[in-house]
């Protein structure tokens, strides 16, 4: 799916929302635990129900390798449902890849040829060798870390260089884009980041930005869209268990519809005021 693509769903289903599915057995509704396969049968009742409100989704591949094989085949089940139910939707692999060349080169050939996903996202901290070999492949996208909501990335990421006064996210910012361009990659952004998106529209205007952190983690949509939204949009914003674990009964999935369809409500509401509806 090329960048066109991507800025034609969203403006057609007048929505950037990126549906995460972290699935996990422990949330997931009891009466599930009987299903042959409960993790696939959660994550296909969330795809139907979620799939008119949404550009994409992103399974996060912790909640299925802490399973072992059988959680890895109802992840890989996910992604062949979605590829056939569903091909117009963005699928994000959030496996957080990246190693020397030669083993990066093989993350690669998984996700991008046997998976055939659209895109992964990448930690850059061993950087270019680490992230070249995902780049190689026509017609998919990096999602680099860049700055994350999480309380630890204060140890790194906004570290400054005392001679320049640039912070490490946005050194990662400026050296990445020696290796790629805004039709093949992303930057994983924090909700809870505010204000510093304006710092980083500096450095990339025109990149789609990946904004986990909106809902349970407390992010604001609207002020994402304020220091983020371009004029194509420019955002795929994630929310995972503000629409996942929204109800844990039998009407889980018809309450998480409704979550979803809330979140599509702002975001037309959002496209419609940065003139791109």
């Amino acid at each position: 799916m090329n960048k066109q693509q991507l800025i034609d769903i969203i403006k057609a289903r007048k929505s950037f929302l990126c549906v995460g599915l972290d699935t996990d057995t422990k949330k997931i509704p009891a009466h599930l635990l009987s299903e042959e396969d409960p993790i696939f049968a959660f994550n296909k009742a969330i795809i139907d129900a979620t799939a008119d409100y949404c550009v994409a989704y992103k399974p996060n591949l912790a909640f299925y390798e802490c399973d072992g094989l059988k959680g890895y085949e109802a992840y890989e089940k996910t992604i062949a449902y979605l590829k056939e139910n569903y091909p117009n939707h963005f699928i994000i692999a959030d496996a957080k890849r990246g190693d020397i060349g030669n083993t990066s080169s093989m993350y690669a050939r998984s996700f991008f040829e046997e998976q055939d996903v659209h895109a992964l996202t990448v930690a850059p901290y061993m950087g270019e060798d680490s992230v070249k070999p995902f780049l190689a492949y026509e017609g998919k996208w990096v999602i680099l870390l860049a700055l994350t909501s999480n309380k630890g990335s204060l140890d790194f990421q906004l570290m400054e260089d005392k001679e320049t006064g640039e912070r490490l996210f946005e050194k990662v910012l400026r050296r990445s884009q020696e290796w790629g361009n805004d039709e093949n990659m992303m930057y994983v952004v924090g909700a809870t980041r505010g204000q510093l998106f304006e710092d980083i529209r500096k450095i990339v205007p025109s990149h789609f930005l990946l904004v986990p952190g909106v809902g349970a983690q407390g992010g604001s949509l609207s002020e994402v869209c304020k220091y983020g939204i371009t004029k194509e949009c420019g955002l795929i914003v994630n929310s995972s268990r503000a629409i996942i674990y929204a109800d844990t009964t039998e009407n889980f999935a018809a309450v998480a519809r409704e979550k979803a369809r809330e979140v599509q409500e702002e975001m037309a509401a959002e496209l419609v005021k940065y003139g791109i509806l």
